[in-house]
């Protein structure tokens, strides 16, 4: 039978009756929602607990990969950890049987999967990362499943990602290197780059990435123009940084990095484009749907746009390969959080999400 939200799971065949001691516990989803732990004493040892928190019996899936290191302490805590990726129309159907889901870009949960695994134990779903675009938050929470991310985690390294690909478009850098490995010798072709010091960079979304890309542009000698979205944040004004409308910022400068939540609309589309400077270089590490990607290649064939640097699409099982072989883009597919150090913080701060979860 399945474990209801108040009934017990034992950690062993033996349930206890072993008599080694710390003996398996047994743990139970509370009403609020906090994996509580009870632990059965031995026989003839009773009274005896053990220091410490242990979670034996809660089921976590991991579907995309995430730090080994993370997941080694899951399992020594006494979760049972599962790696395995399901097909949309699979997922569902499996999460009826974990209490935790922990995701990355490449699996989705919508309506489908969250019906697929009602009258499960699904209490919990976390996006290793930032966007939470995959996940439709509202419906889950309506069906009593939380949802989470680890938004310090991938920061400095989303913002590291933007401030490489600004340097490869000021650079040339990617089809530069490209050329080499054909044998050509295009030293001409790619000595007209320009330098990042001196120019006006507009930040759309200031938020924990964006304020750190504001913080390494204004280092490396650019001004910082951002937009406020719900507040003005703290201690960013300065002599080299400043909040303008979003007309001012599209007109006013000469670099543009996205670093915005995804939305219903493009941030840069026709429209928008129009207001830019001509040679205008834009960035996204944001995501895939804040760039109408037909209207930014139509920008770059026309010399509206002189340089693009992508980390994200709008399908990444079929990305825009015109835009991504476009000699003036420098792309990648989709790495931002893809540095050791921020894997093994985001497994960190996974850890102690699932352990404190409630």
């Amino acid at each position: 039978t399945r474990r209801g939200e108040n009934d017990f799971d034992f950690s062993s065949a033996d349930n206890g009756k072993s008599g080694l001691y710390p003996p398996p516990p047994m743990t139970r989803l509370s009403p609020n929602g906090r994996w509580d732990t009870f632990r059965q004493a031995p026989l003839g040892s009773a009274g005896n607990e053990r220091k410490g928190n242990t979670y034996y019996g809660i089921r976590v899936l991991v579907t995309d990969g995430m730090d080994a290191g993370a997941m080694e302490q899951l399992r020594k805590d006494g979760f049972e950890v599962v790696e395995q990726f399901y097909e949309p129309d699979q997922l569902g159907a499996a999460l009826k049987d974990f209490d935790a889901v922990i995701i990355r870009s490449a699996t989705k949960i919508k309506k489908q999967q969250i019906d697929d695994a009602k009258g499960g134990k699904l209490k919990l779903i976390i996006r290793a990362g930032v966007g939470m675009d995959n996940i439709d938050i509202p419906y889950a929470e309506a069906a009593g499943i939380a949802c989470r991310n680890t938004p310090r985690a991938s920061s400095n390294a989303v913002a590291e990602l933007a401030i490489s690909l600004l340097f490869s478009c000021a650079r040339s850098i990617s089809i530069a290197g490209h050329t080499m490995r054909e044998n050509k010798w295009e030293k001409k072709a790619y000595s007209k780059g320009f330098e990042v010091s001196g120019k006006t960079v507009g930040v759309i979304g200031y938020g924990r990435i964006g304020r750190m890309v504001g913080d390494k542009c204004q280092a490396l000698g650019a001004k910082v123009l951002s937009v406020v979205h719900r507040t003005k944040p703290d201690g960013c004004e300065c002599e080299t940084m400043r909040f303008v409308t979003m007309d001012e910022l599209l007109s006013q400068s000469d670099i543009i990095i996205l670093c915005a939540p995804g939305g219903d609309k493009a941030i840069v589309d026709a429209e928008a484009l129009a207001k830019m400077k001509d040679g205008v270089v834009i960035i996204n590490v944001s995501r895939g749907s804040n760039v109408d990607e037909a209207a930014l290649l139509e920008g770059l064939n026309s010399g509206k746009v002189k340089a693009a640097g992508l980390d994200v699409w709008l399908s990444e099982k079929d990305p825009n390969w015109a835009l991504a072989s476009h000699p003036a883009v420098s792309c990648t597919p989709h790495i931002g959080a893809g540095t050791k150090e921020a894997q093994k913080r985001i497994g960190a701060e996974l850890v102690d999400i699932v352990e404190n979860f409630g």
